[in-house]
């Protein structure tokens, strides 16, 4: 509550004196205090009026006083006379006006106090009503002030920006105002008739400025005039090319296909090659040129005709496309360390030095195998009873030979070991068990024995580059067993299909393997460093007078048939004479041991057999010749090996030693004679120390090099960028042909999936009973859900 308090009492100035400054102020203070006060005095109104009331008897007479004297104050105001005083003047404008509208208010107030007879009653409801009009109207007069600023600014704003840009002032439209003038002149001052006016305007030089003006804007390029439509060779020539994946899977071979198309491009050479090349000329064009000029022809139709494709039929758009600048690369391999096999080794390596470069980040997938499978695989029936213990291993063998820590992930998939095929195949779907975020690069060590039986995503799909690296040569492997000739027939078919539909780029380690689709040779391998060490120590021995070789020759390898024991025994046996005192010692384990030593030993060769052991085992330091007569290899790591350690290598001439013959200490043979000879010649002389060119062209560091360029890894890693894939990714139609050849790999990958989920199929074709899914051993090995659970939990990662 607000108490009233009454102004204090005055008296009234003397006769005779200046009244003007005090009643000023007296003025001045009533004004402020009811300009400012009225909203609160009205909020409380009723409790002020009840305690005025109470005290009323005891104020009358003072508030009789002062209210005479501020009524008088009021009506003695400065603004009835022609004088203002000093306080007067300095008082606002505002102010001013708000008093001379308040008097008539006063004087209603006046009378109405004067009535009430000594009973205060006031009404405030004039006062209030007066002050929110005022109130109100200044608001409103300050709004439109505020307006005409803003009208003010805008106008001025609009003239710097026309003189700015030169709106008004631009010569096409001054010249097109000026000629509109003339215009208008010429036509008041002409009898001409209204057609022979607008004739005038058609001609005129104005008009024809902005005919050639919209032409060159709208003008058509030139190479999509005159542009023939295609005849039929053209296209038999276009689908043979594309269709030439199919042809080669049902036995038409490329050079075929590519005579075909050549055979119909000549025949329409004259037709269309004028319209191709530059001037119109010709000129003698081989396949390759041909071949360009029947793509430019086809991009040139479907130009002219405004086509655009939008994508094949089998094309997945669900390629993961990662976020930041570092990528990842999966090396997914058919086999793992304590197995001694080219596919656990030569991966590991691999996966070690591409880490190594710190460019990307690895994964190195490999089989888990169920402790069953364990003994028979793994040698010393050496077991593993959880998968980090086995990683463990691996890490621990490949940090002794390479000498650094290598910073990758090694991660496990389900598999079985065939006893019948001796190797280990997936069980379920391996491309699972690379998270999405992780799915970039893919590595497929041994891309067909991966895919066989592959029933999932298509890796093609999944990852945005696949490179299948070919280890073994199957198809040679295949013809030893019964009725080898026709299993090798569908499987040579079946390795073309599989690479096909699930491989971007495959390189073959030599070319003793078939020719696979999108196929190079190149050898992508290089030897542990700690042989390369060897070779070393054996060159600065030699060169200090030392003598480094006390043994003769050695044969090591995994011991059954297929590995070279069957061309080595036959060598031996057939010039058993010529060898009469030669003595050669054979390492190896396997499943053909026994069998291979009965038969030496029928023989009566002279051949001492020892168990398995590792290359760089220091009993093996001192022989001098290595000797290595299998045919069967892709490339022989023991060959590359013994070189490394600065020995002989004596070995067949063959594909899968085309790498190897550029050494001065490998010997290659033709025949059984060149091969005594060449044995003769490696054990009465001395190998020559590699040179440091030699060394690195071993080393794994050159074969990572070149992996990197023949697989097209660089291209990608350093071109192609995270923002470069989803500018690309968000890329729309083209003006391209519909890739007939993408069809067919993508045709293929669903028939190969369709096949391959049928469980009698797989039987059929010799997969391993209840493969398709992994089991509940596999489950309790890997800690993994039920395969669907899983699946589906793995491609949310």
């Amino acid at each position: 509550m607000i108490n009233f308090r009454p102004p204090e009492t005055r008296t009234r100035p003397p006769a005779g004196t200046s009244s003007g400054p005090s009643t000023a102020v007296t003025a001045e203070k009533a004004l402020s205090f009811i300009s400012k006060g009225w909203q609160e005095v009205r909020s409380s109104a009723d409790a002020d009026l009840q305690l005025i009331k109470n005290r009323a008897n005891k104020f009358k007479n003072i508030a009789d006083r002062e209210l005479e004297n501020f009524l008088n104050s009021a009506s003695i105001s400065p603004f009835t006379g022609p004088v203002i005083t000093a306080s007067a003047a300095n008082t606002p404008p505002a102010e001013i006006d708000f008093v001379k509208k308040l008097r008539p208010k006063l004087s209603e107030f006046r009378r109405a106090y004067s009535s009430s007879q000594g009973k205060l009653k006031i009404d405030l409801s004039a006062i209030k009503n007066a002050i929110v009009a005022e109130v109100e109207e200044e608001e409103e007069r300050e709004r439109e002030r505020e307006r005409e600023r803003w009208r003010k600014w805008r106008n001025e704003r609009i003239k710097e920006e026309r003189g700015q840009f030169g709106e008004f002032d631009w010569e096409p439209i001054r010249a097109f105002k000026t000629r509109l003038k003339e215009l208008e002149v010429e036509i008041k001052g002409t009898s001409s008739s209204p057609a022979e006016i607008f004739e005038g305007i058609k001609n005129s030089e104005f008009v024809g400025k902005v005919k050639s003006s919209l032409k060159s804007i709208c003008k058509e390029p030139e190479e999509t005039k005159g542009v023939p439509p295609l005849d039929v060779p053209e296209l038999l020539a276009y689908l043979v090319r594309q269709s030439s994946p199919f042809l080669d899977q049902i036995g038409i071979r490329k050079d075929v296909s590519e005579k075909i198309v050549e055979s119909l491009c000549s025949k329409g050479q004259n037709k269309f090659l004028l319209h191709s090349l530059p001037g119109g000329g010709s000129s003698l064009i081989d396949g390759d040129i041909m071949s360009d000029e029947l793509d430019l022809r086809i991009a040139s139709v479907l130009q002219s005709t405004g086509h655009c494709y939008d994508g094949g039929f089998w094309e997945d758009s669900t390629k993961q496309h990662l976020p930041g600048d570092k990528r990842h690369v999966a090396i997914v391999t058919t086999a793992s360390l304590p197995w001694m096999t080219g596919t656990a080794v030569n991966p590991l390596f691999r996966a070690a030095y591409l880490a190594k470069s710190e460019k990307q980040n690895v994964t190195l997938l490999v089989p888990w195998l169920c402790k069953s499978d364990q003994e028979l695989v793994y040698p010393n029936q050496l077991t593993f009873s959880s998968p980090e213990a086995q990683e463990l291993y691996i890490r621990t063998w490949l940090e002794e030979r390479i000498g650094f820590k290598a910073d990758f992930k090694i991660s496990f998939y389900p598999g079985k070991f065939s006893k019948a095929r001796r190797s280990i195949l997936p069980a379920g779907d391996t491309s699972h068990f690379i998270p999405s975020r992780d799915a970039d690069i893919a590595i497929l060590e041994e891309p067909e024995h991966l895919n066989w039986y592959h029933h999932g995503k298509r890796w093609t799909d999944k990852f945005n580059h696949v490179v299948g690296i070919v280890h073994t040569n199957y198809l040679e492997y295949i013809k030893r067993e019964k009725n080898g000739a026709l299993q090798a027939f569908f499987v040579k078919h079946i390795n073309n299909w599989v690479t096909r539909a699930y491989c971007d780029k495959v390189l073959r380690l030599s070319a003793a393997t078939q020719d696979l689709p999108r196929s190079l040779v190149c050898n992508v391998h290089g030897v542990n460093p700690k042989f390369l060490k060897i070779g070393e120590k054996a060159a600065a021995d030699k060169q200090s007078g030392q003598k480094v070789f006390s043994k003769g020759a050695y044969f090591l390898g995994k011991m059954v048939w297929a590995k070279g024991y069957r061309e080595l025994i036959d060598l031996l046996s057939k010039h058993k004479t010529e060898f009469d005192g030669f003595n050669l010692d054979v390492f190896g384990n396997g499943e053909d041991a026994h069998e291979v030593q009965s038969t030496a030993k029928r023989l009566n060769l002279n051949v001492n057999f020892m168990k398995g052991r590792d290359h760089a085992d220091d009993s093996l330091h001192g022989y001098k010749v290595f000797i290595n007569p299998s045919i069967s290899d892709v490339l022989c790591t023991a060959t590359a090996e013994a070189l490394a350690m600065g020995k002989f290598v004596v070995c067949a001439d063959h594909p899968s030693n085309e790498f190897f013959q550029a050494f001065p200490n490998c010997l290659t043979y033709k025949t059984p004679e060149d091969f005594v000879a060449k044995v003769e010649e490696a054990m009465s002389s001395e190998p020559r120390p590699l040179t440091p060119e030699e060394q690195y062209k071993l080393s794994w560091e050159a074969a990572t090099q070149r992996f990197m360029e023949y697989s097209d890894i660089d291209k990608i890693l350093s071109s192609e960028t995270t923002l470069d894939r989803r500018r690309r990714k968000g890329m729309g139609k083209s003006v391209s042909m519909p890739n007939l050849e993408g069809m067919v790999d993508g045709g293929l990958a669903f028939a190969h999936n369709w096949l391959t989920g049928n469980e009698f199929l797989r039987l059929c074709t010799g997969a391993i009973p209840r493969s398709r899914d992994y089991d509940k051993e596999h489950c309790n090995d890997l800690h993994l859900l039920p395969p669907q659970d899983t699946l589906s939990k793995l491609d949310a990662c």
